[in-house]
């Protein structure tokens, strides 16, 4: 049962990184959500939002509906409010604004400000545990900023491979229950032979190795090089923390693809992988919430 009382409504795309890591976040706690599954060529289901990025999970307030963006922003928020009930989401939303800057092509863009950072009280944390929320902050941007750019270049690595990650997009999505076959169709053999195209400026631009799997075990040898330094199952210690589920979350959503079985092999990655699915699938987290 999630104690939570949340009513929330996710708009996603199936296998999209970012989507997996808000479930995942969401599934660890066992906490009840929706799912709006949105057509990514039409994307008509998120009409009604000028936010065109998936995810955007839509909670229920008192006034209505609250409408929360980016990844890394809803995890914060939700886990701000996980250790602090008492404080409304709508008051939350405050603490991330969202400002507007050029970046370095001079492109307009706007970013979520303390999107990393958890808000609650200060008597809530101890002087302990100070360095490790800087850590775990630490990995969750890594995560955004270098591990997630691994990914594109490695599943549309060849044309072949590209073709093979849609079909397994499409069958993970169900997209035969939400869109028609000629929709499919368009998705899976524009969609494959473009990000084929784009994975290629994206290798260039993140400045990833000739081999693109080495870049992935490199980002993965670093994480569990990490964890194994501290001596622990996890990022976390005895349990997963947010940085946890932000790696597993964006692992998952490849985890039907060839880069995923190569990683398998190539890496030590399968332990601690095995340990997070039980975290995640049991809700393991929800036990820290009953005993509010």
């Amino acid at each position: 049962m999630d104690p939570t009382e949340l009513k929330l409504t996710l708009f996603q795309y199936q296998t999209c990184p970012f989507c997996c890591k808000v479930r995942v976040f969401l599934d660890y706690y066992g906490i009840s959500y929706d799912i709006v599954e949105v057509d990514p060529v039409l994307r008509k289901e998120i009409s009604w939002s000028s936010y065109k990025k998936v995810p955007i999970l839509l909670a229920q307030i008192d006034s209505g509906y609250q409408p929360l963006n980016d990844s890394s922003m809803i995890v914060s928020l939700l886990a701000s409010y996980l250790k602090d009930r008492s404080q409304k989401i709508n008051d939350l939303v405050e603490y991330y604004p969202s400002i507007a800057m050029h970046d370095e092509n001079q492109k307009l863009k706007y970013e979520i400000m303390n999107k990393y950072f958890l808000m609650y009280k200060e008597n809530l944390i101890s002087d302990e545990n100070i360095n490790e929320i800087i850590e775990e902050r630490k990995w969750r941007q890594w995560v955004d900023d270098e591990f997630v750019h691994t990914l594109s270049p490695n599943v549309y690595r060849t044309l072949s491979e590209a073709y093979k990650t849609f079909n397994w997009f499409s069958e993970v999505g169900k997209w035969k229950e939400y869109f028609p076959m000629w929709e499919r169709l368009i998705i899976i053999n524009i969609g494959a032979i473009a990000m084929w195209f784009i994975s290629k400026r994206l290798k260039k631009r993140h400045n990833l190795k000739d081999d693109v799997r080495q870049s992935l075990y490199d980002e993965i040898n670093k994480w569990l090089y990490a964890i194994k330094k501290r001596g622990d199952t996890f990022m976390g210690g005895k349990k997963p923390n947010l940085s946890d589920l932000a790696v597993y979350g964006i692992l998952k959503s490849i985890e039907g693809c060839s880069a995923f079985k190569d990683a398998l092999e190539n890496t030590k990655l399968c332990t601690w992988y095995d340990a997070m699915a039980k975290e995640v699938e049991t809700h393991s987290g929800s036990k820290y919430l009953m005993a509010k």
